[in-house]
Formats: C-alpha cells, sequence, structure tokens
C-alpha cells in the first residue's frame, strides 16, 4: 500500500500533521492518533508510551515522539490502551494493542515498514506486538523486556505483578519478550546505561538471549536517564532516528 493516510477527518485546525482520532473499541482508553505525513509516507511508526502500564500515564506521552516522526515523512500511530486502574491488566492490555494494530491496514498509510517503537512498559508492548507478525522492525526504548526479573527488582514499586494480577512464572512466555526470543525481526534496544528507573540489564539480557538464540537484536547505549530516551530533542532519540533512516 503507498500514499500518506485516508481518513476523515483530522482534529483540531486541519493542518498538516494534524493527528485524527480513531477508536478501535468500545472503551474510551481503546483509540489511537494517527499522524499523517503531508506526502508519501516513509512507512508508519507504531508509538507505544510507557509508564508501568498504569492508568497514571496516557499516549500524551508519545505525543512529542508522534509530531517529530511525521516532520520526517513517517506517518504514526499514537496507541492508547487500557491500563491498571482502567481496566487493564493482563490480558486486557495485550487485547488492545494487538487490536491496535490490527486496525492498520484500514487506515490508508503505506504499510511497507511497519515499525513499534515503545518506551519503559511500551517497550514490553512494543516487543511482545511483534511476536503477531506484521511488524518490519522493533525499537525498545529502555524497555521492560524481562518481566521475571523486572517482578523480582520490584520496578515500578509492583508494577509487574500488578500487570498481571500475579508474579510472573516461566509460564508466561507468551507474554514476557525474553522468553519469546528469536523474533523474526531486528530489534534494537536503546538505553542509558545511566537508567535508575528501568536498569540497562533489561535491554543487555535481552540482546543477549536473543543473539544467543540465533535473532537479530542491538543496544544501543545512550547519555542520560530514563526520559531521555523520549526527549525529541536528545542525542538518545537523534540515534534513534538514525536506527529509523537505516532500515
Amino acid at each position: 500500500m503507498t500514499g500518506s493516510c485516508a481518513l476523515d477527518r483530522p482534529i483540531g485546525s486541519a493542518q498538516a500533521h494534524d493527528p485524527y482520532t480513531v477508536s478501535y473499541g468500545d472503551d474510551p482508553s481503546q483509540f489511537a492518533e494517527l499522524y499523517c505525513p503531508s506526502g508519501e509516507s516513509r512507512g508508519v511508526v507504531v508509538v507505544i508510551h510507557g509508564g508501568f502500564w498504569k492508568a497514571a500515564y496516557g499516549l500524551d506521552l508519545g505525543r512529542p515522539l508522534a509530531a517529530d516522526l511525521v516532520a520526517r515523512g513517517w506517518a504514526a500511530w499514537n496507541l492508547e490502551y487500557r491500563r491498571v486502574g482502567d481496566g487493564g491488566g493482563m490480558p486486557a492490555t495485550l487485547d488492545d494493542v494487538a487490536a491496535g494494530m490490527d486496525l492498520l491496514p484500514d487506515l490508508g498509510a503505506d504499510l511497507s515498514k511497519v515499525v513499534t517503537l515503545g518506551h519503559s512498559a511500551g517497550g514490553h508492548l512494543a516487543v511482545w506486538a511483534a511476536s503477531r507478525g506484521g511488524v518490519t522492525a522493533v525499537i525498545s526504548q529502555a524497555g521492560v523486556l524481562d518481566l521475571q526479573s523486572a517482578y523480582a527488582d520490584g520496578l515500578g514499586g509492583g508494577a509487574v505483578e500488578a500487570f498481571m494480577g500475579r508474579p510472573p512464572s516461566d509460564a508466561d512466555g507468551g507474554y514476557d519478550p525474553l522468553r519469546q526470543v528469536p523474533l523474526d525481526v531486528p530489534v534494537w534496544c536503546v538505553h542509558a546505561p545511566g537508567d535508575d528507573t528501568v536498569p540497562i540489564s533489561q535491554s543487555r539480557d535481552y540482546v543477549a538471549a536473543a543473539e544467543a538464540a540465533g535473532g537479530r537484536a542491538t543496544l544501543v547505549e545512550v547519555p542520560g536517564d530514563h526520559y531521555t530516551v523520549v526527549d525529541p530533542a536528545s542525542e538518545a532519540w537523534a540515534l534513534t532516528i538514525e536506527i529509523l533512516e537505516g532500515l
């Protein structure tokens, strides 16, 4: 499929790059914002925000990235989903990400490249989404990629157990990125060694496991902290853009 986007009504002032709001379900959190470039697009980047799967955090976290991506010629699909405290958790959150991904063919966007881009818990969702197929590449930004070690380390004040409704185990291979390796597509893990919210060991261990299983995974160490990777003015974001431009 070629072209930019083919929906009817942009929200806001109808200027170029203004997003469309699209629902993929009946729940108020089951929607996404589609950012369409002015001309031919380079593909679609699915932006999945973080926040340890908690309802306190929403897709507004992904808007600065989506705006930068569309200015660079990418269509951006900034995805909201039900979160813990908002009807989410496992499996509802995963069901929502799947439903949002499955709507992509109906958006009129160029699907020659589909990249999932997720920060923190969104990194978990981005890698998990790619395991379903239909994705060209994954970029995890300081992602939670090993649910068992994240639970053991108490990341997010018990966020993993709250998300799953119980402690994770080896039986959760279908939900845990570290236990899904290797994927059929390349995965880049962009992470700062100085991150004290999600330790870089989450990315290092994932990349090591993926490579050992014959997968394609790359660790990109960047300066800054947990939030630098989602700052469009940062060196970390510039390196992320380099990954996209190299696809």
